[in-house]
C-alpha cells in the first residue's frame, strides 16, 4: 500500500487499484506505471485534480479470485468513504462472475478510467455485465492460445465454479438481528484489521503510531471514540481469534 494523499478533506475520495498478472507486465505498457498514469490523468480532468488517498499494487491473473490487495483496497474504501477507481475494467477482474458479486457487494460502485460515463443503476449494471463478459472471453482466448502454442493439454470439465449466495432470512427474530449486528461487528473489525496491516507496511508498526494514525485519518472506533493501542491490540487480537 502506497498513501498519495497525507491530507484527506472533503474533495471527492478514491483508493486506486493496480493489477498486473506477471512481474514482467511491470515494465510493459499495461504496468504499475501506465495504470497509475491513466488513474491520475483521470482525476486531474474529471475530480479536480486530487490524488488518490491510498494505492494498492496487486500481481496476480485477473482469472484468480484470490485478492489479498483488493480486499485491503474495498476495506480502506469502507472506513474512508472512498470510491475504488481503476484504471482499466479488464485490471479489476476477467471473471465476470467475480467481478459483478464485487460491484453488487460495494458500497460504491467501482469507477473505471476507460469507460468514465458509466451510469447509476441498472442501465449501468447491464452495462458492466456485457463488457464484464467480454474481458472474460478475451481472457479465456488468451489462454487458449497459450496452451496451444505450448502444446499443453489440459483437460475441461467446461463448468464454471459459481459460489453460492447466502442470504439471510426475513423474519427470523431477535436472533437473526443480533447476529447481523455480530457480522458487521466483525467486518469493521476485519476492515480496520486489514488497514491496520496496510499500515505496517507502509512502516508504522508500533500500537501507539497505529492508533495514532487511525485518529488523524478520521477512523473511529466501534463506539465512535478515539484509538489508543490497547484498542488497536484488541481489534487485532479479535481477528486473530475469528482467523483461529
Amino acid at each position: 500500500m502506497t498513501q498519495r494523499n497525507s491530507k484527506p478533506s472533503a474533495s471527492p475520495r478514491y483508493i486506486a487499484y493496480y493489477r498486473v498478472s506477471t512481474d514482467r507486465q511491470g515494465q510493459s505498457g499495461l504496468g504499475i506505471e501506465g495504470q497509475r498514469e491513466k488513474v491520475r490523468q483521470f482525476l486531474s480532468g474529471a475530480e479536480g485534480g486530487y490524488p488518490p488517498l491510498y494505492e494498492f499494487t496487486e500481481t496476480e491473473s485477473g482469472r484468480k479470485n484470490t485478492r489479498p490487495q483488493l480486499t485491503k483496497a474495498l476495506a480502506a474504501c469502507r472506513l474512508h468513504g472512498a470510491t475504488l477507481i481503476i484504471a482499466k475494467l479488464d485490471r479489476l477482474a476477467r471473471n465476470a462472475s467475480f467481478l459483478m458479486e464485487l460491484v453488487d457487494n460495494s458500497e460504491r460502485c467501482p469507477r473505471f478510467c476507460d469507460f468514465p460515463s458509466i451510469p447509476e443503476g441498472a442501465a449501468g449494471r447491464f452495462m458492466l455485465q456485457q463488457m464484464a463478459a467480454v474481458a472474460e472471453l478475451e481472457a479465456g482466448l488468451i489462454s487458449e492460445r497459450t496452451k496451444a502454442a505450448l502444446k499443453a493439454k489440459v483437460a475441461r470439465d467446461g463448468q464454471w465454479d459459481r459460489k453460492a449466495s447466502h442470504h439471510l432470512v426475513p423474519g427470523a427474530g431477535q436472533k437473526a438481528a443480533l447476529k447481523a449486528v455480530s457480522e458487521k461487528a466483525d467486518k469493521r473489525a476485519a476492515d480496520i484489521a486489514h488497514h491496520i496491516e496496510s499500515l505496517k507496511e507502509s512502516g508504522i508498526t508500533s500500537l501507539n503510531a497505529l492508533a495514532k494514525q487511525l485518529n488523524e485519518e478520521g477512523i473511529a472506533t466501534a463506539r465512535g471514540g478515539q484509538w489508543t493501542a490497547t484498542a488497536v491490540r484488541r481489534v487485532l487480537a479479535r481477528t486473530a481469534s475469528d482467523a483461529a
